[in-house]
């Protein structure tokens, strides 16, 4: 093995079968691992690093056969390779090879490499690529001179596996210990407060960007955009895109995809024909824009758009743009549509299409359909309990009362339980949240005393309850009860009375907006004279003098689009992430309506944003 490589020439590895990808790496001296600075380069980290990076030879990146390579062989490589030993642990990274990831890693340790931070990058990455954020965390631990690279890597794994509030809280340790962020690092860190729509945090980031000189970085302002969309500002989000310096296929997508989200279909097919004469549409253009045809329930279009991605701009459908289309049939009524669109696809359906077509069952009641929809997804998602209320609810418009007693035994049998509904507002700093029928806030009877106030007002207005979304063989009374004390209306309650005319509000809810409480709303924000924001498991609803912005054609289903959103944060989470306390009823009550310590399923858009950089 050679000590030292002709730049730009590929690096021979002993015993390696042929090589069909390529990887970056740095090059470096055989000198040993210092704690010093290095050079800021590093494939972990997104794309959109700007850091002045030296010249780099081409290593290849091995296929699976690869890793097989004998770690003796690597043992006597280390000390000639120095930091060249990262591209076994990328390979990993790339293969998701967690096993072999873990026996580089130990060998590694033993040849005394892992105190070095492109080796510790390197490993971080493997590990945050396969899943393991602990184990991520414990390398990046014991890296005492660490790097802007190194930071960024451990910040990026914990935004992209789901810990949007442990990647902002690094972000502080990073920079109260002295490092400059670099571009990378706050499009990860902003794309983490975009994914739990932590304004708050967002804003205190976009400032922290301006007077550090990144005010015109257009990938942070791409960033940017996509956090204000997310977080409900989508006005402000468009003012950003209108004064970005170069308009990239990435901040076209962000600026639809947030005008679907909130429901603005006719801005987002606008915006979609401006953004063709400049650049090319890819496939997650399509998913913006046939996301907003399914929500505005435009079927001509939505087909126009789906034939135009395929005939014109030869982009083969994935499995996000079948769900559109099955979305928008099932809405429509046309289930047998759907359903040969499911079994004629290129792609193999996931639980997201086949959730699409339950949902789309619950809404015609269509029971046999929605029976086959559940098998299906039982084979995906065997523990998802969403998968099973919506077939039981199903029966029960059906007045099949057995039926949702055999599924509610199945559940049983199988140890799952119904997400308990919970909505949360934030008011001067501070998250409240509320379950179903709350009375332990403190201002609990000023909060029934405001809903009691606005149910006399709302039928003077010519608002009658509707209790069929209250699935329970009950008396209509208990089922007017049921509804009246839903969790949102609990929160806009507090929002109302907790602050000044005219203040928009901002709701979060962990499921679905029942239809009823939807009809509520609208009738609220006539009589109260605000603009009321939901952002409920599928989309944004903005309630405005009487109006919504879905024009009454909702999505239903909490799986139903992959390319809109989940929910997956703790309380803990949230008060992390807003770094304030979170009020709601009793602990116990807490822990069922979360999950344990990983629940609420976390808001993310499709491709996210801060790897697309």
């Amino acid at each position: 093995m050679p000590s030292s490589f002709e730049l730009n020439s590929p690096l021979p590895l002993p015993h390696l079968p042929s090589l069909d990808y390529f990887l970056p790496i740095p090059f470096s001296s055989a000198s040993p691992p210092s704690s010093g600075a290095r050079h800021e380069s590093m494939a972990s980290v997104p794309s959109a690093t700007a850091t002045t990076t030296p010249a780099m030879p081409l290593l290849r990146l091995p296929s699976p056969c690869a890793l097989r390579i004998d770690l003796s062989i690597l043992g006597n490589a280390l000390h000639k390779l120095q930091n060249h030993c990262t591209i076994l642990p990328q390979a990993c990274s790339a293969l998701s090879a967690i096993h072999q990831g873990r026996d580089i890693h130990d060998h590694v340790v033993r040849t005394g490499w892992e105190s070095d931070v492109f080796v510790g990058a390197a490993l971080v990455d493997m590990y945050a690529k396969c899943g393991c954020v602990t184990s991520a965390r414990e390398v990046f631990d014991r890296i005492l001179g660490r790097d802007v690279v190194l930071w960024n890597s451990m910040i990026a794994a914990y935004s992209q596996n789901g810990h949007p509030a442990e990647a902002i809280t690094l972000f502080r340790e990073m920079t109260l210990s002295g490092f400059r962020p670099t571009v990378a690092t706050l499009v990860t860190v902003i794309s983490a407060a975009a994914d739990v729509a932590a304004l708050p945090h967002g804003r205190e980031i976009h400032g922290f960007s301006w007077r550090h000189g990144f005010e015109y970085r257009d990938k942070v302002m791409t960033a940017l955009i996509d956090m204000y969309a997310k977080s409900g500002w989508v006005k402000v989000a468009r003012r950003l895109f209108d004064r970005l310096n170069e308009k990239r296929i990435v901040s076209w997508n962000a600026m639809i995809c947030g005008y679907g989200m909130h429901g603005h279909t006719s801005e987002a097919l606008i915006l979609f024909e401006e953004m063709k004469t400049e650049y090319r549409p890819d496939h997650i253009t399509f998913v913006g824009v046939l996301s907003a045809c399914s929500r505005g329930g435009l079927m001509d279009e939505g087909w126009k758009f789906f034939n135009l991605m395929m005939k014109n701009y030869l982009i083969e459908p994935t499995v996000q743009h079948y769900t559109c289309m099955v979305d928008l049939l099932g809405h429509s009524g046309r289930l047998d549509e759907a359903y040969n669109l499911i079994n004629q696809m290129s792609a193999k359906p996931d639980s997201g299409i086949w959730g699409a077509l339950l949902n789309s069952c619950k809404i015609h009641g269509n029971v046999e359909l929605g029976e086959s929809a559940l098998e299906r997804l039982i084979d995906l998602e065997p523990n998802d309990a969403g998968n099973y209320v919506l077939l039981s609810n199903i029966y029960a418009q059906a007045g099949n009362w057995e039926g949702v007693a055999e599924v509610r035994k199945l559940m049983k049998a199988r140890g799952l339980k119904k997400s308990i509904a919970c909505s949360w507002v934030e008011v001067k700093n501070k998250v409240h949240g509320f379950l179903v029928g709350d009375v332990s806030h403190p201002q609990s009877d000023e909060i029934y005393a405001e809903l009691d106030r606005l149910g006399g007002l709302m039928k003077e207005a010519g608002y009658v309850p509707n209790t069929e979304p209250v699935f329970h063989d009950v008396e209509d009374d208990e089922k007017m009860n049921m509804v009246y004390g839903h969790s949102e209306r609990l929160a806009i309650a507090f929002g109302l009375i907790s602050t000044a005319p005219g203040t928009r509000l901002l709701v979060t809810k962990n499921l679905r907006v029942c239809d009823d409480c939807h009809t509520a709303i609208k009738f609220i924000s006539k009589i109260v004279e605000r603009e009321i924001i939901v952002r409920d498991v599928n989309r944004y609803h903005h309630f405005r003098d009487g109006l919504c912005s879905c024009g009454d054609y909702c999505d239903n289903h909490p799986a139903a689009d992959s390319f809109i959103l989940e929910i997956k944060q703790s309380s803990n989470t949230i008060k992390k992430c807003y770094g304030v306390s979170f009020v709601i009823s009793t602990k116990s009550q807490l822990s069922s309506v979360l999950g344990g310590t990983d629940s609420l399923r976390h808001l993310k858009l499709m491709g996210d944003l801060g790897q697309v950089l």
